[in-house]
């Protein structure tokens, strides 16, 4: 059993925390993970990337290569285009329809989100409205960790376990918050 996972997004977006209740939920599945991580300019809205690797095995390489990708997984859609050559023909894209503005340029996000549906399996939510469901538009990572939660290779109940240890800390109505995200966003992957 492997699975091959992009995280893509910008940063101040929530990468690390998905890589962390990933690589947490597999260990307590009993499975082992490498991740190599970019956070280029992240404090500044660049780009960060993850490359994050499951399985019941040893793992060679933290690099996962192009075409070989299981889910991309992004809090941004164009930074889900980014990364499409990485999927595998059958692979699957999760991604938030919220466009995060970084640049000048930056493309229609209809043609954008057009593009990311090419793919041979998307999930597109809208994150931000989830999130703000949820009670904190700061979920936004974790509303979509919740609509890729049917694809991961990870129990349910070890993601819900890790999320409550990474916000437990952050007091009570932070923790219901993205156990609440996490559970739109399920809900939301599962109803297209």
């Amino acid at each position: 059993m492997k699975q091959d996972i992009i995280l893509a997004g910008v940063g101040g977006q929530g990468i690390l925390s998905i890589a962390y209740v990933i690589d947490n939920a597999a260990l307590a599945d009993g499975l082992t993970f490498k991740q190599a991580e970019v956070h280029g300019m992240a404090q500044r809205g660049g780009a960060v990337q993850s490359h994050l690797r499951l399985a019941d095995g040893t793992i060679w390489s933290d690099l996962i290569p192009k075409g070989q990708a299981d889910l991309i997984l992004s809090v941004e859609p164009l930074e889900a285009l980014r990364y499409m050559d990485y999927l595998r023909p059958d692979g699957t894209v999760v991604t938030s329809s919220t466009p995060f503005k970084n640049i000048p340029d930056y493309p229609d996000v209809a043609q954008v989100l057009e593009a990311v549906r090419k793919a041979p399996r998307s999930v597109v939510v809208d994150a931000e409205k989830l999130a703000k469901e949820a009670g904190t538009v700061k979920a936004q990572n974790i509303v979509l960790l919740g609509a890729a939660a049917p694809v991961l290779i990870l129990k349910e109940a070890s993601l819900r376990a890790t999320i409550d240890q990474l916000f437990r800390g952050r007091g009570l109505p932070i923790l219901e918050a993205n156990l609440k995200a996490f559970d739109l966003g399920r809900k939301a992957a599962l109803g297209q």
